[in-house]
């Protein structure tokens, strides 16, 4: 199964895709992670990407299609696998359509913007391998140690209030509009935000079974 996960910054995409990967047995494509891994290697590429997400602004559709393109050709997806945070504009949906890339179903996930904000303020993320926590919906076992792989867990530059609303207002702007692109196409689904991270699942399983 090959899907899309759509819905404005920390709507739970990331979360729910985690879950996926392990229902589905097919692998979550976070490009946010792929971004910071990009960062991390202070790349040419990555230097340009860090100009972009330090202040809240979406990264060009070259760079982001060039690391999925690579990505997808990798053997665990010979099977499927979920989008996390791509795409992002339609420019990126017509990029992937262009080059083949067909998928099942495009799954929106809807919050208003105010519980976002607070779900945002409380997130952390593992500084080594990329492992979303919260506060107060999620949290470590440990506080500050990641469970996975120990690393220390951080609050994201782009997690920051301010960078925060500026993301929300690019996101109704320009990645918002992809709900009608993928309307257009027979392949939007919609899950509503429920109040536990389990009654979202299991929301979002019903609406997968009915396209498997």
């Amino acid at each position: 199964m090959k899907l899309i996960l759509l819905g404005a910054p920390g709507v739970g995409k990331g979360t729910q895709a985690d879950i996926l990967t392990r229902e589905l047995h097919i692998p979550a494509i976070s490009t946010g992670n792929m971004l910071r891994a990009a960062m991390k290697d202070h790349t040419p590429l990555g230097e340009k990407v860090r100009e972009y997400m330090d202040t809240g602004k979406l990264v060009s559709d070259e760079i982001v299609i060039e690391l999925l393109s690579n990505r997808i050709q990798d053997p665990d997806c010979a099977n499927g696998f979920i989008l996390d945070g791509v795409p992002r504009t339609i420019g990126q949906a017509e990029a992937l359509e262009q080059a083949g890339i067909s998928f099942d179903a495009a799954v929106v996930l809807e919050n208003s913007d105010d519980v976002i904000i607070e779900r945002i303020g409380g997130r952390r993320v593992c500084e080594v391998c990329g492992a979303s926590y919260h506060l107060k919906h999620s949290p470590a076992k440990v506080d500050g140690v990641c469970d996975k792989c120990g690393g220390k867990l951080v609050q994201r530059k782009d997690d920051a209030p301010e960078t925060v609303k500026n993301r929300l207002e690019v996101y109704h702007s320009t990645t918002e509009p992809l709900k009608g692109f993928y309307e257009t196409r027979g392949i939007l689904k919609t899950v509503y935000d429920q109040p536990t991270i389990a009654e979202t699942t299991r929301e979002l399983m019903a609406v997968l079974g009915e396209i498997r």
